[in-house]
C-alpha cells in the first residue's frame, strides 16, 4: 500500500481524495451537519496535501439517494469543512464533465474543491469505467482516505485509482489498516475481543477470526441469544435466528481457541421501545411472551472486570437496544470500561461508537475506527478493494 509519503512534488498539482463524508444532518431548517467526525478525521490529510502545494479536489458519497434529492446534497457539508479548514470550499455542481474539469484546473495550490454527492451518478456502485474515467481527468495524483467505504468496489474508491499512476492511502486510512492488522498479527496480550449486535452470521468472520488469536470473546447485544438457545436455555421472543442457532452450536461445541463468555444474566421486557418495562432477571432463561433487551448487571461487571485485565481490547457491538435508556446499562458499563482501561483500545465503528459518542467517551480509547464494515471485513482476512488498488 503506497503512503502519501510516496508520493512525488505536488506543487501545482491537484489531487483527487476520496473520502468518507458521510455523516448525519439535521432534519429542521437549512440542513446542518449535525456530527463532524468523519470530516474531523480527514482534516490531516487534507491539511498535508494543501502543506505541500496540492490542489484538493474532495470526492465523497452522501446516503444512498435514488435520484438527486437535495436532501442528500454535500452543500452543508462544504459549509462545515470551511469552518474546519478556515478557508473557502469550492462546491461542485456535479461530479463529472467539462464545467467540473475547468474547476478543477482553475484550482491554484492549497485551494479545496468538494465534488456533488458522487452517488448521483447511478454508475459509481457499479463502478462503472466511464464514472472511473471523467474522475480521473479531474487527478494528477489520487488519495483514498475513506476507509468507511474501502471495503466497497466503486467508481470513485477501486475505478479511478486503477487509472491514475500515482496514488497512496491518506493519513487515515493508512492508520486504520496499520491499527487494525496489527490488532491481531501482534496484540498485547491478554487479548479480548466485546462483539455485540444483533446477528451471529454478520460476524461469524470475526468470530472466527478472534477465536484464533484473542484469549476471550464476551458475546452480548442479541447475538447472545442463538448461543443461549444452542445451549438449551429458553430465548421468549428475543430475536433469535434458526439458521444463527447452527451457526452458534458449531462455534459452542468448538473446544480450542478463545474462551467463549456468555451472558449470566439479563435485562428483559415485553416490547423493544420507550415505553417498555424493563425487568432484571437472574440467569437467561426468557419467559415465553418476553425478550431480552440488555444484558444484566451481574454480566456488566464480569465483563468490564475481564476488559480492565487485557492487554489489548476490541470492541463491536453494543450489549443491548443502547439507545432506548432502559436497555442502555451494559453497553455504558463496557464503554466505560473500554474508556478507562490501560491497554490499548480499538473499537471497531458503526453502533460501538455511536454509544461512544453518546456516553461522552468517543475521545478516549487508542483508536476508534471510521468504518464498521471495512474493519470487520478487514479482521476477517477479506481483502479490501479500496486498499488493494493502493498497491
Amino acid at each position: 500500500m503506497r503512503r502519501l509519503a510516496d508520493l512525488g512534488d505536488l506543487r501545482g498539482r491537484r489531487a483527487l481524495v476520496r473520502v468518507d463524508f458521510n455523516v448525519p444532518l439535521t432534519g429542521d431548517g437549512p440542513a446542518q451537519v449535525a456530527d463532524d467526525t468523519r470530516i474531523r478525521a480527514a482534516l490531516p490529510t487534507i491539511a498535508a496535501l494543501r502543506e505541500r502545494g496540492a490542489a484538493v479536489v474532495l470526492v465523497s458519497h452522501l446516503g444512498r439517494p435514488r435520484d438527486r434529492e437535495p436532501e442528500l446534497s454535500l452543500a452543508p457539508v462544504g459549509r462545515r469543512l470551511s469552518q474546519l479548514l478556515e478557508a473557502p470550499v469550492r462546491l461542485a455542481p456535479g461530479t463529472r464533465g467539462p464545467a467540473i474539469e475547468r474547476m478543477a484546473a482553475e484550482l491554484g495550490p492549497a485551494e479545496v474543491m468538494l465534488l456533488e454527492n458522487i452517488r448521483y451518478e447511478p454508475g459509481e456502485t457499479r463502478n462503472d469505467p466511464e464514472l472511473a474515467a471523467d474522475l480521473a481527468r479531474l487527478a494528477d495524483v489520487y488519495v483514498n482516505d475513506a476507509f468507511g467505504a474501502a471495503h466497497r468496489a466503486h467508481s470513485s474508491t477501486e475505478g479511478v485509482a486503477r487509472l491514475v499512476p500515482e496514488r497512496a492511502a491518506g493519513l487515515l486510512l493508512e492508520r486504520e489498516v496499520t491499527t487494525l492488522t496489527e490488532l491481531l498479527r501482534e496484540p498485547v496480550r491478554p487479548l479480548v475481543a466485546v462483539l455485540g449486535g444483533a446477528k451471529v452470521a454478520d460476524k461469524l468472520g470475526v468470530i472466527e477470526a478472534f477465536r484464533s488469536v484473542a484469549d476471550t470473546i464476551l458475546i452480548g447485544g442479541a447475538m447472545c441469544f442463538p448461543f443461549l438457545r444452542a445451549l438449551g436455555h429458553p430465548v421468549g421472543s428475543s430475536l433469535c435466528d434458526e439458521g444463527d442457532v447452527e451457526l452458534a452450536r458449531g462455534l459452542t461445541g468448538t473446544g480450542t481457541g478463545a474462551e467463549l463468555v456468555l451472558p449470566s444474566d439479563l435485562v428483559i421486557a415485553e416490547r423493544l421501545d420507550a415505553g417498555a418495562a424493563a425487568t432484571a432477571i437472574d440467569g437467561v432463561d426468557v419467559p415465553d411472551g418476553m425478550m431480552g433487551c440488555d444484558i444484566g448487571p451481574a454480566t456488566a461487571a464480569a465483563y468490564a472486570a475481564r476488559i480492565r485485565s487485557a492487554g489489548t481490547v476490541f470492541w463491536n457491538g453494543p450489549m443491548g437496544a443502547f439507545e432506548i435508556e432502559q436497555f442502555a446499562a451494559g453497553t455504558r458499563v463496557v464503554a466505560e470500561a473500554v474508556a478507562a482501561s490501560s491497554a490499548v483500545t480499538v473499537v471497531g465503528g458503526g453502533d460501538s461508537a455511536a454509544a461512544l459518542q453518546r456516553f461522552g467517551l468517543a475521545d478516549r480509547v487508542t483508536h476508534l475506527s471510521t468504518g464498521g464494515g471495512a474493519s470487520l471485513e478487514l479482521i476477517e482476512g477479506r481483502s479490501l478493494p479500496g486498499v488493494e488498488a493502493l498497491a
